[in-house]
């Protein structure tokens, strides 16, 4: 073969070469124009163990139910309590108290001598059953219970001066210097204007995280509100800001035997009176033949019966 061939030959077999390479090598990846900085990482936190849990959850508890206060009512007088009055409504002003009672044809409102049980005044309200009363600004509130009236008189000619109506069942009323605290047994208080008696808003109640239900008559004391438990001996004592019960009080063993069988089964604990200026309370119950002055006490142990 001639060399003139394989020159020829020769440079097209590497240009073919050359080609089949250029196609075969991978483009170059341009370097980043910065390093970036090494991140530490943290080990997975390890799962708890239920058991873990369950000990973690119990100590919560445990604080938590720590936080509620046990007391029961130390005793400083008795005094006479109409046996025919179904106490649904109880405050203290100017050394008077002030009494609504219920059941259709039989609720009144009434002004009592705290000394001697003595009825002073009273205006009866026959055609519905009558339930918590407030003291707001000179005028007595009272709530009806499934007639969804609010009645208006006047502290001192005992005069209806209006009325006001609401959707709901009424249970306890209370006054705590700017707005109406009320309840309708369910587990939520309820908050008025005092002028207008539209609802302004609420707050559901419980007792490390429970509801409480069927809150009955209402107490305004400060920024805390004191509330019967229907067909019970407890009093709560519950933040108004928040709804949680800040106290417990236990109220059992105040009538005797005798006492409790003569008031029958509705006769139970109904009704909280504030004294501020001797920092006391008077309490009572439907049907009672007693009301008793007290102060509520720390109960022995860490919880009551």
């Amino acid at each position: 073969m001639s060399k003139h061939f394989l020159l020829p030959t020769f440079v097209i077999f590497l240009c073919l070469l050359f080609a089949a390479c250029a196609q075969a090598a991978p483009t170059a990846t341009p370097l980043p124009t910065a390093i970036p900085t090494a991140t530490a990482t943290t080990a997975p936190t390890e799962t708890p163990t239920p058991e873990a849990l369950a000990t973690a959850t119990a100590a919560t508890t445990a604080q938590a139910v720590s936080e509620v206060e046990f007391f029961v009512p130390q005793v400083l007088s008795v005094r006479p309590h109409d046996t025919d009055a179904f106490t649904q409504g109880l405050l203290w002003y100017e050394g008077s108290l002030y009494e609504s009672t219920g059941q259709v044809g039989e609720s009144n409102v009434r002004e009592v001598n705290p000394e001697t049980g003595e009825v002073l005044r009273q205006i009866d309200v026959p055609d519905v059953f009558g339930e918590g009363l407030a003291l707001v600004d000179g005028r007595l509130i009272e709530i009806t219970w499934r007639d969804e009236i609010a009645f208006v008189y006047d502290l001192e000619t005992f005069s209806s001066v209006g009325s006001f109506t609401y959707t709901g069942e009424g249970w306890g009323l209370c006054y705590d210097g700017e707005k109406i605290v009320m309840s309708d047994g369910s587990a939520n208080l309820f908050f008025r204007d005092p002028e207008t008696f539209e609802l302004i808003g609420q707050v559901p109640v419980t007792l490390n995280g429970a509801p409480v239900t069927n809150l009955n008559e209402l107490e305004c004391v400060d920024d805390q509100v004191y509330a019967n438990v229907w067909l019970t001996n407890s009093i709560m004592r519950i933040d108004a800001a928040t709804g949680s019960v800040t106290a417990v009080i236990d109220a059992t063993g105040l009538l005797t035997p005798e006492e409790a069988a003569q008031a029958g089964s509705n006769g139970v604990l109904n009704g909280i009176a504030y004294v501020p200026e001797d920092d006391v309370f008077f309490i009572t119950g439907k049907l009672w033949p007693r009301m008793f002055e007290v102060q509520f006490v720390p109960a022995e142990g860490d919880a009551v019966g």
